[in-house]
């Protein structure tokens, strides 16, 4: 059974009998995508965890695309209908998009084991485990017989939106040149899956010889990494012409470190 972001009000703290619960089959995998309070907050989804995985996409409460401009979002390329339902239940209707978008992407989704969203992001759970990772949606299943905690709640981050998954890497960056300077690092990773975008992993204070770490939720699975682009740029313009270059790159994927 899946449950897509099963509702709050009404049966959240309710008995087992009237609402979602693992018991309700051999294997109950769950995806919240709105679990912020009903009141004051309006989230329909019920928030703790009650299945056999629990999937938290970006901390489950806030999707990223629904805080959008409501007009955009009204007079949406899927037309006005679905443009208005999305505006007033963004959050909770992305619940069946990810799911619809996990059979299109079987590799998609990885959910990653961690104590909350906030451990999360900061890359304590980091990569998956040697069992690997279940992935949220259609193929959850995949992981059925590796589950030894009671309750497994799994955080990830999606895309704002279609198509939705993201592929999560670690990027370590140690700097050379001669001087600090204040600006940015950009890193594009190329694969024999595909390439991502220039994703910014260093804003601040730009120190050669340090090491960076950051995270990257990149669009595509690059596969195994064939290049890494780096580019720096200063945040105004500098007569001194600093130069900086990457000393090192390390890529890290999560699904298999």
């Amino acid at each position: 059974l899946s449950g897509l972001d099963p509702a709050q009000p009404y049966f959240q703290g309710t008995p087992i009998e009237v609402r979602l619960d693992k018991s309700d089959a051999e294997f109950v995998d769950v995806i919240h995508t709105d679990s912020a309070p009903t009141i004051p907050y309006l989230g329909f989804g019920i928030s703790p965890a009650i299945g056999h995985l629990d999937f938290y996409p970006n901390g489950g409460k806030q999707m990223p695309g629904c805080g959008k401009n409501p007009v955009s979002q009204v007079v949406d390329l899927d037309g006005i209908w679905e443009g208005t339902r999305d505006f007033v239940a963004c959050n909770h209707l992305r619940s069946y998009k990810y799911y619809s978008d996990s059979i299109i992407y079987p590799d998609g989704f990885l959910g990653y084991s961690c104590a909350s969203y906030d451990v999360f992001e900061t890359g304590g759970c980091f990569p998956c485990p040697k069992e690997g990772c279940p992935n949220m949606g259609h193929f959850a299943d995949k992981f059925k017989g590796k589950i030894k905690n009671d309750f497994v709640k799994l955080y990830l981050n999606t895309g704002e939106a279609k198509d939705f998954p993201l592929w999560r890497y670690k990027v370590t960056v140690t700097l050379s040149g001669k001087s600090k300077v204040k600006g940015y690092v950009n890193v594009a990773l190329y694969g024999s899956g595909g390439n991502t975008r220039q994703h910014q992993v260093i804003k601040g204070t730009l120190q050669p010889d340090n090491t960076y770490t950051s995270f990257i939720d990149a669009e595509v699975n690059i596969g195994a990494v064939t290049k890494a682009k780096f580019l720096w740029n200063n945040n105004w313009i500098n007569p001194t012409l600093p130069k900086l270059g990457a000393a090192t790159i390390t890529v890290q994927s999560g699904e298999n470190g």
